[in-house]
């Protein structure tokens, strides 16, 4: 369908490898708390689609000016600047879409909290702030404190968000879910940057589909940067067994939660 080359582009940004993650965390969240796969379709896409989008425009040239992603070719780079600006748009706007389209049996109430949680997640007060503060710390000296602020908003805002649309999904999720939800997306968030910091010193490009050492190029504040690689594999360390204990409320109900989490310190891209 018309116009074919932003189409392509969009299909380019999302279909093309990567992990996942977000959109896992929204089912293994669902799961735990008893929601039909089927409602967790639209979150699962929308929260996805934001990602995709996120990464679209962080990779342009006014921004980290990066050439490859997932192992190939960046947007901008296999279409054109102009394509790839109007592909993160288009990538975004959808998102939205997805949430108000999708036919499941979920609450008009519940489907708005969802689009208010995605919404939040991804404006200036989460991953686009955060983004901000990424860029202008370029170059700058972070204290852990201020470290870890701007990874909650770039991050983690949208892990958590993850998770919490996950619940949404679910009539049954009471504030005792949510509240244990929201502390283990809001460790594993800080966890998964804290590894990808690692990555970016330790990895490959072939096996990060990236640029490895691009942080350390852009004098970029990270974790190893400021607290050494050990010290920084043990705070993941720490983090991910908070995470884990948080969802002692679930019982044995929720496996998915728990794999994820410890696939999230050891991956290797």
């Amino acid at each position: 369908a018309a116009p074919q080359r932003l189409h392509e582009a969009m299909r380019y940004a999302c279909l093309g490898g990567g992990k996942r993650v977000r959109a896992l965390l929204v089912y293994a969240a669902g799961q735990a708390v008893g929601a039909a796969t089927l409602a967790l379709d639209a979150p699962a896409c929308a929260v996805e689609l934001v990602h995709a989008y996120s990464l679209v425009h962080d990779d342009m040239p006014a921004m980290d000016d990066d050439d490859l992603r997932r192992g190939k070719p960046t947007c901008h780079r296999a279409f054109d600047e102009a394509t790839a600006l109007l592909t993160g748009d288009a990538l975004q706007t959808l998102a939205f879409q997805v949430l108000c389209d999708t036919g499941a049996d979920t609450s008009p109430a519940r489907r708005l909290e969802m689009v208010h949680t995605l919404a939040m997640a991804s404006g200036s007060s989460g991953m686009a702030g955060g983004q901000a503060i990424d860029l202008a710390a370029v170059g700058n000296a972070l204290d852990l404190e201020q470290l870890e602020h701007m990874h909650r908003l770039k991050t983690g805002a949208l892990i958590r968000a993850g998770v919490r649309l996950g619940a949404l999904a679910s009539p049954w999720a009471d504030e005792s879910h949510m509240a244990a939800l929201d502390v283990y997306a809001s460790r594993m968030g800080l966890a998964f940057q804290i590894q990808d910091d690692i990555l970016d010193v330790e990895s490959t490009t072939e096996v990060l589909g990236k640029q490895q050492g691009a942080d350390a190029a852009m004098d970029k504040p990270t974790y190893p940067s400021l607290l050494g690689l050990d010290e920084s594999r043990d705070r993941a360390r720490r983090l991910l067994a908070g995470a884990v204990s948080a969802l002692d409320v679930f019982d044995d109900g929720a496996p998915r939660l728990r794999e994820l989490a410890e696939f999230i310190v050891v991956r290797n891209n």
